[in-house]
């Protein structure tokens, strides 16, 4: 079972080798087997680059993935409706994430923050990425 969804720029960082990241991503293992939304395998396979293929592959086979269904699509929708009332405007990706993590009563890892403006998401603390 799952308590942490991966956003994508968490899984992209590790694939391209922040360690940071990857060490982190080892202490989650020891609780389970992270998870991330199918969306999510969208974004990030959309940025392959030649070569990375079969890393990306791999370590994406390594997580449960969470399937777009139809109970997540409608309270995404809900969400960037709430958002909207409160003059946010809320990207359908994040929407659908948050809806994800809200519905299965997962922890959000993300260096994104500021993309959840939704007072049930829960995020994991993370460490500084250095560049």
């Amino acid at each position: 079972m799952s308590s942490y969804l991966l956003d994508s720029d968490i899984i992209i960082w590790h694939l391209r080798g922040k360690k940071a990241v990857t060490e982190m991503l080892r202490d989650l293992q020891k609780g389970g087997v992270p998870a991330c939304s199918a969306l999510s395998v969208l974004e990030v396979q959309l940025g392959v680059k030649q070569g990375e293929e079969v890393k990306t592959d791999r370590f994406l086979a390594s997580l449960n993935i969470f399937d777009v269904n139809r109970t997540v699509a409608n309270r995404a929708a809900q969400l960037v409706r709430e958002n909207k009332t409160r003059g946010i405007t809320m990207d359908l990706p994040d929407a659908i994430i948050a809806a994800t993590c809200i519905l299965h009563d997962l922890v959000l890892v993300t260096y994104n923050k500021k993309h959840y403006s939704i007072p049930q998401i829960n995020f994991h603390p993370l460490p500084p990425l250095t560049f």
